[in-house]
């Protein structure tokens, strides 16, 4: 595992003119990535309709607190605008460390939250956040030739260093949120480049993106020092439904 990815090295602020919408986003992302500091700045302080500068003062503050590094998130223009406005206020310190992305709320959310749960630094975060919103259209293609098969044991090694292996998906809901957040936090702790069918097996939205059901065949394959241990983590997390079955 790699010893210098620390958990909760970055924390998540959703501002949204909805508390409930603010709140909603938080707990679905804090499903998927438990641990995260994840605050939701939803709505004014007398229940209506809006962005309130006092809760998402309050929010990001608390977020920056013991050193983290924070990404916001907002979900129409006036709450980006008040989101602004406290930053430009904020403490120097604090404001350094805040970074306010361009993003799709929820998808954004889910997609840094899971990368903050790897450990991942404030960059890295904020990329996966922005990201999200470039993965929408079809699937990618699979390629033309297909890697020998591995039905047994984590991996097949080749000539070109990539380690590869086929499984197929057991559990009835498919390759659904809950999985794909477990299979992109286990490979977070591994110096590894992973992809599953085709796409990157660290982001839990593209992996949603495959539509994979049960029964489908999953394409592993994998580089990197610690390719091998990463391809048998996964094939062993695909092999046991990934604890739904």
């Amino acid at each position: 595992m790699t010893p210098d990815r620390d958990v909760a090295r970055v924390a998540l602020v959703l501002v949204s003119h909805s508390e409930a919408l603010a709140r909603g986003a938080a707990e679905l992302a804090a499903q998927m990535a438990p641990g995260v500091l994840i605050l939701a700045a939803g709505g004014m302080a007398d229940g209506g309709l809006g962005t309130s500068f006092e809760r998402i003062e309050q929010a990001v503050t608390r977020a920056a607190g013991d050193g983290r590094s924070v990404v916001v998130l907002a979900d129409l223009g006036s709450a980006v605008l008040t989101t602004e406005s406290v930053l430009e206020l904020a403490d120097a310190d604090v404001a350094s460390r805040v970074a306010l992305v361009d993003a799709p709320f929820v998808e954004g959310a889910v997609a840094a939250a899971v990368t903050a749960h790897g450990g991942a630094p404030h960059d890295e975060v904020r990329a996966a956040a922005e990201h999200a919103g470039r993965l929408y259209g079809a699937p990618p293609e699979a390629g033309s030739a297909e890697p020998a098969a591995d039905t047994h044991g984590g991996g097949a090694g080749s000539d070109d260093g990539v380690v590869r292996a086929h499984r197929t998906l057991l559990n009835p809901l498919g390759l659904h949120a809950r999985p794909a957040a477990v299979v992109a936090r286990m490979l977070a702790g591994y110096d590894a480049q992973v992809a599953v069918n085709g796409v990157n097996a660290a982001s839990v939205l593209e992996l949603m993106k495959l539509g994979a059901t049960q029964g489908a065949e999953l394409r592993v394959e994998a580089s990197g020092p610690q390719a091998r241990e990463a391809v048998t983590a996964l094939t062993d997390a695909i092999d046991a439904g990934f604890g739904e079955i």
